[in-house]
């Protein structure tokens, strides 16, 4: 299998001497000068990694043939529900050879016009629409456009009508939440502090939320919520219908729990706030949101790992005088709900999304009781995402349905008639190959059940195949079996794709979640792991023909799983992952990480790190699966240095003739990229996992081809 024969030859890479002491424990770091990216050094060595990769790419003969099996399984469309405000309706659409998605707006006769469409702006392709906040009459829109790796994140305030710039940029709001107020006068949102007011090189959050009245200088927004007590706070808000409330949820960096705090807005300049909720006494998260009376209705995993739905009153400070409106389901995670309470209806309705190993479930509820009505009918076993209703009350819910065969379409349930029907939806260029979707489970070395996502061709024979598993396992971040372009391309060649739902995860809610974090990361890892023996085990692959795939988290997962065993893989995907987990607090967001993974400032939380940190468990002389490490030059999210120290490091140990490459892209983001080079990245990941598991598109792309030619 190996292209070379000899040990390949990498740019050469000093290794320095840096160990640091830490608890007297010698930790050693030889390639820590690459973490300088402005470094002549680090950037003539970075040029010779960007053309080590080009020569390997060129060698990738079926590359394009990969490229434009992606191009067919692509989707395109409309693939998330509208927000209905007032008389209309604002929906994204990116359409065939449209780098980014346009935001449009649908009035009540149903006609659609463009209202902000980037590549007028910025005719690169660069420059995407992020979010989008409609006041709720609908006359107003917040827009906030993401220029790829840029940390600005202006927001901007335009009238719907015309199209116009009503106000704005407002500054520094990446990662915000925003909230109106009834009159399309004022919002609030979250933005950080000015650079000039941090000490040098802080790279804490520092938000603070902020009251927005239109017309008026930023400079002249008041804080309402945050300080320095709270430098790694998320905030979420919310308005109540009438205007009269406020709540905002704060949660320290991707804590598993968050506060609640609820404000009478007497004074919105002054709001004066009850802490309803203490998350870290609770150890829950609670998310809220108002009811007509005022009252609270809160989707909480408190005392309840899966979920429930409470009632509670503004000012209960006491979660036991919250009452159960839904009981935890053990067996089905709570994903969503969403309440109906438009006067027209006999009753105000509450619909619930749950998922049960993976397919989802919607369930009708009596907003009062609790009692369950009814289930929808869905059109099969995929799953639900992005329940919508119009503000500030709605008779419709509107809901993204996908499966592994199904690209996201979209549904409309009228709570007056009852009826569901399909509205909108994307579509592939092409014809999406026939495949057959199931979830086994496979039992982890600790005895543990987990999910596994199979996805395979539809005339499947027995014996293996090559196949590409995926995972994730932080963060609470459940997997589903939604569509992916890769995957159908992978199967469509013949392979299998496969999704493993690890610990870490929140497949099956909070207890899924930690019990694969902090000092059970490891967990995660050898879940990971033993999917793989699971499917080399039952004969549907062998090790040869394995290739794993991670993104972010993911990319720490199969990086770490291949140091631990490299023995088991033919070829590793990471994207921009985390790979030195001793300075993974010292890069991009990393320092607000902690109560996922743990802090290498503490004793033994340094050993639960150092336990499977990628870069402090690379063997010299082991002889290393193939790893492509794709990443953005800059990474804003993980920091580029986790890509260039490992890549480094691998070179330097590797016995093997398979290649240690690195894919930098200049001018993309952590995860949201062009189109363009969304599909680029996807091919050059398929062909080089092609290359490495003797997957070949030669005999199958005439089988795609024929079958598509039958279908039309």
């Amino acid at each position: 299998m190996g292209a070379f024969v000899a040990r390949l030859s990498y740019p050469a890479a000093r290794r320095s001497d840096v160990v640091e002491d830490l608890f007297g424990f010698p930790v050693s770091d030889p390639y820590r000068w690459l973490e300088d990216g402005d470094d002549a050094c680090v950037q003539d060595w970075a040029a010779a990694q960007d053309r080590l990769f080009q020569t390997h790419r060129t060698g990738w003969h079926e590359k394009q043939s990969w490229a434009s099996l992606v191009d067919q399984v692509s989707s395109f469309g409309v693939s998330e529900p509208p927000m209905a405000r007032g008389s209309v309706m604002f929906l994204a659409e990116q359409l065939r050879g449209d780098e980014q998605q346009r935001l449009l707006v649908v009035d009540a006769e149903g006609n659609r016009r463009v209202l902000v469409d980037p590549v007028e702006i910025d005719p690169s392709g660069h420059t995407g629409l992020y979010a989008w906040w409609p006041s709720r009459e609908g006359e107003r829109v917040a827009v906030q456009m993401e220029v790829a790796e840029q940390p600005g994140s202006d927001i901007m305030v335009l009238d719907v009508r015309t199209g116009e710039v009503v106000d704005g940029p407002l500054p520094r709001a990446r990662n915000t939440s925003l909230a109106w107020l009834p009159g399309g006068d004022a919002f609030y949102y979250v933005s950080r502090v000015p650079d000039e007011e941090l000490a040098p090189g802080d790279l804490r959050l520092h938000r603070r939320v902020r009251l927005h009245r239109i017309g008026s200088p930023w400079q002249a927004d008041t804080v309402v919520f945050g300080g320095d007590d709270a430098p790694d706070h998320y905030y979420g808000l919310t308005v109540s219908a009438d205007g009269r409330h406020l709540a905002i949820t704060a949660t320290s960096g991707p804590a598993s729990h968050n506060d609640v705090y609820v404000a009478e807005l007497v004074d919105p300049e002054a709001p004066q706030f009850v802490k309803i909720v203490d998350g870290p006494a609770i150890r829950a998260r609670t998310l809220p949101r108002f009811l007509a009376d005022g009252d609270l209705l809160l989707v909480t995993d408190y005392q309840a790992p899966c979920g429930r739905i409470c009632t509670a009153h503004r000012h209960d400070t006491d979660p036991a005088a919250w009452r159960t409106l839904v009981a935890e389901d053990p067996e089905a995670p709570l994903d969503e709900c969403l309440v109906l309470d438009d006067p027209a209806l006999a009753q105000p309705l509450l619909l619930v999304a749950r998922t049960r190993h993976g397919s989802s479930a919607l369930t009708l509820h009596d907003l009062a009781s609790g009692r369950m009505l009814g289930e929808l009918p869905l059109p099969g076993a995929g799953v639900v995402s992005s329940l919508r209703t119009t503000i500030p009350h709605g008779r419709h819910a509107w809901f993204s349905y996908c499966d592994a065969t199904t690209p996201p379409t979209i549904y409309r349930y009228d709570a007056t008639s009852g009826k569901t029907e399909q509205e909108a939806g994307a579509t592939t260029a092409g014809h999406t190959p026939e495949i057959r979707s199931r979830s086994v489970r496979y039992r982890a070395g600790d005895g543990t059940e987990i999910t596994l996502f199979l996805f395979t061709p539809a005339e499947e024979d027995q014996g293996p195949r090559p196949t590409l598993l995926y995972g994730y396992g932080s963060f609470g971040m459940p997997m589903r079996p939604w569509f992916s372009p890769m995957a159908a391309a992978w199967v469509g060649a013949g392979g299998t794709y496969a999704v493993a739902c690890v610990r870490g995860g929140g497949e099956e809610g909070q207890r899924w979640h930690d019990a694969g974090r902090g000092p059970h990361k490891h967990r995660a890892v050898s879940d990971f792991n033993d999917a793989a023996t699971w499917l080399i085990d039952t004969g549907r692959t062998t090790r040869d023909q394995l290739a794993i795939h991670g993104q972010s988290g993911g990319g720490l997962l199969v990086t770490a799983a291949a140091t631990q065993r490299p023995d088991l893989y033919a070829a590793v995907i990471a994207e921009g992952p985390l790979c030195d987990m001793v300075r993974y607090e010292h890069f991009g967001l990393g320092c607000t990480w902690t109560d996922e993974f743990g802090t290498a400032s503490q004793s033994e939380q340094l050993q639960w790190l150092l336990s499977y940190s990628p870069y402090h468990n690379v063997t010299p002389g082991a002889p290393y699966p193939a790893f492509l490490f794709a990443g953005a030059e800059t990474d804003l999210q993980t920091g580029e240095a986790h890509v260039t120290k490992m890549c480094a490091a691998l070179q330097h140990a590797t016995s093997s003739d398979r290649p240690i490459l690195m894919r930098r892209e200049p001018d993309t983001a952590h995860a949201a990229f062009p189109a363009s080079k969304e599909r680029a990245l996807a091919a050059d990941i398929l062909a080089f996992a092609g290359k490495y598991t003797g997957l070949s598109l030669e005999t199958t792309t005439t089988r795609i081809h024929e079958t598509a030619a039958e279908a039309h």
